[in-house]
Formats: structure tokens, sequence, C-alpha cells
């Protein structure tokens, strides 16, 4: 194979963007194909779109085409992982936009569906690819912070208007997104929350408040506390209706602590670690010596979804490893549906969830919603700049 035939499900906001990309940005990836249940994309897509991409109303027409290897699932949250499930079981290598899904009952089914397969299975982390996260990654990796003993993220920078969820039916709504800022905004940062520190929560505790700024039924302020099974706790606070907002990921080990804000690293580094210091010191008051280092890291965010798509296309073509395996996207989810289930029980919950007892809240939710947009605005919105 020396190039790979592409095709796009949900030529939405996001899935315009891949379209761009694949046509342009990514060396041996090649779009033939986009399908979306809308006639109103797809009639975008024919005045837009090279005459060559086809198009499609259905994805089993699309999966039984014969014209593409892989496919980009870009549609609403609660497709993903059926979707992947059938482009699986035709044959196809799969790369899903974030979050893999909205229940991780749901995501570990597609996971078991692309562990019977033998096709490249990825997930759309951009973040990823941010020099940043990598060597805040590495660093923790290498033991240079030493062990972990408390991560805060404020990522309060997700401003998000009224007639930003009035964009779309399905936004900010149980049945149609699944989700508020957790589940739309957040799943990058939930990612990378446990992929650079490498650790996972034993359990949660969340308080979410749902439509406090905005007229949504969803979620849009959040404060979660968790606790590691070293010991350690790390709290995770997040809004779309702050300006001006935050962005601060804060990381203490043994060795000092590290910062990620305003696209700097910084690493407060102690001379003698901490519990050496404490075991030996007798003078009182005092504290380590400390020296305040701004790491070296490559400008600029990286190549993003370009990365991704770049990383997956070689991955099918070449065999090089995955910057964001699929399979890897049910361990943020597991932190939202957490946070979720944390919120409606009133409790902590333990990881493992219980992934049945979540599923039957949210179907709850759904069911028994009685929430009205006033209004949908059902335009393209300019995706520049988001995450």
């Amino acid at each position: 194979m020396k190039k790979v035939r592409f095709g796009i499900i949900g030529v939405g906001n996001m899935g315009w963007a891949h379209a761009h990309n694949l046509l342009k940005e990514v060396k041996g990836a090649e779009l033939t194909a986009v399908c979306d249940i809308s006639p109103d994309r797809l009639e975008w897509a024919a005045e837009h779109l090279p005459e060559h991409v086809r198009r499609f109303s259905s994805s089993e027409e699309l999966f039984e085409s014969g014209c593409i290897d892989a496919v980009l699932i870009s549609t609403p949250h609660y497709d993903h992982p059926p979707l992947a499930v059938q482009a699986f079981k035709h044959g196809l290598h799969v790369l899903i936009e974030k979050p893999a899904g909205v229940y991780t009952k749901a995501v570990q089914e597609m996971n078991d569906a692309a562990a019977q397969s033998d096709r490249t299975f990825g997930i759309m982390y951009n973040q990823r690819t941010n020099p940043l996260y990598q060597k805040l990654r590495e660093l923790i990796a290498s033991g240079e912070l030493g062990e972990i003993r408390r991560t805060n993220w404020i990522i309060t920078n997700w401003y998000r208007s009224q007639s930003y969820y009035n964009s779309g039916g399905w936004r900010a709504t149980w049945a149609g997104e699944g989700g508020g800022v957790l589940l739309n905004q957040d799943p990058h940062q939930l990612d990378l929350w446990q992929w650079t520190t490498g650790m996972m929560p034993k359990r949660v505790r969340a308080f979410c408040h749902f439509g406090k700024y905005r007229n949504i039924e969803v979620e849009d302020d959040v404060t979660a506390y968790v606790e590691y099974e070293n010991g350690a706790t790390g709290l995770f606070i997040t809004t779309t209706g702050e300006a001006p907002g935050t962005n601060r990921f804060e990381i203490t080990g043994d060795n000092g602590k590290i910062v990620i804000e305003d696209e700097k690293l910084t690493f407060w580094r102690l001379r003698t670690p901490e519990p050496e210091f404490n075991a030996a010191y007798t003078g009182g008051f005092g504290q380590p010596e400390c020296w305040k280092c701004e790491i070296p890291v490559d400008a600029g965010s990286g190549e993003q979804h370009v990365g991704i798509l770049r990383n997956f296309t070689n991955a099918i073509l070449t065999g090089e490893s995955l910057i964001a395996p699929g399979e890897e996207g049910i361990h943020g989810l597991t932190l939202s549906n957490a946070m979720y289930l944390s919120a409606w029980t009133d409790n902590w919950v333990d990881l493992p969830i219980d992934a049945d007892l979540f599923y039957e809240q949210l179907i709850e939710k759904v069911q028994n919603s009685t929430f009205r947009k006033e209004s949908s605005d059902s335009r393209t919105l300019d995706v520049k700049g988001t995450h």
C-alpha cells in the first residue's frame, strides 16, 4: 500500500477541518469519501471538496463501497463506538475523534472489537503532540520529579457563550452530546492528566453544577478531588463560564514541582529530595534549597491534528508507533464518567467504575429530560484555534 484512502463520517465543524488536512497536509493519505446523514452537509461537500471525493448518506454504504482503507469518525459522541465496531467488522482502520464515547461500557466494546481485528486504531488526542506535555511526561517517567504527591489542574479558559450552545440542537444535552465541559472541552486534559503522570486515581469525589452559567442541562462547572494508590491527591477544576480563564497544570513530587502555564514549563527543583531533607534537618524552620529551572521546550504547540493524522497514516503504511492508540481513550472517559457518577450519587466513586450503574444513571437523565432549547442555529462554526 502506497497510500491510505480515507473516508470521513461527519463533515461538520471538525470533519471539514480534517478533510482539508487530508487533502493538503498529510503525505501518504488520500481523501476518497465523506459520509453524513444531513443532505445539507453533503451538498456543502459537493461544493467544497474535489469531484473525486465520493459522498454517502449512510455509514453502511460507505463501508461497503470498497473506496476506503481507513475511516475517520467525526460524529456526535454517542456514535463513535458503534461506528468504530462496524468499521472493524468491514476490515477498516479506524481513527475516532475525542472523546472515545459517552460511557465506558460502549467504549470497552469498541476496544474489544479493535483487539479482535488486525487493524490500526487511533484517537484524535492531538494535544499529545504538544512539546510541553511530551516534555512533562518525559521528566516524570525518568524520575526527575521523584514520586508524585499532588496533581492540580485549573482549566477554566474554555469560555463558551450561549450562542455557541445554540449553534446545534445536539449540543449540551444528555441525549445529544452526553455531557458538557467534561465531555466536550476537557477530554484532552483528562487524557493528559493521566498520560503525563502515568497514574490513574483509585477514587474520585466530584461536584458538578449543571447549567450554572448557561441555559443548558449539562455541566458547565466542575471541581473534582481524586486520590491515588500511592497516597497522592489531585484536583481538577474546569468551567466554560469564566473570563478570563486560567490553564495551569501543577505536579508536585519528592524532588520539587513542575508547572505548565502560559506556554512555559517550569521546574522548581530541590537540591535534596524532601524526604531526605526532612530526615536529616534539625534546624526547625527551613526547607531544601530550590532552583527555579525554565525547561527548554520546542517552540509552538506541535503538529496537533495534522500530527495525529500523519502518525496514524504512517502507522498503517510503515508500522510507526501510534502517539494516541484508540484503546487509551477509555482512560480519560473513565475519569469523566466517575466525576458524573460522583455528582449524581453525591458520593465517592471507586475506580474502576461500575459501568452498568453509570449507564443506567445516564439513560435515566436522557429519558427524564424536559429541557428544550429556545433556538437552534445549525450554521458551521469556525474551529480555528480550538483544541
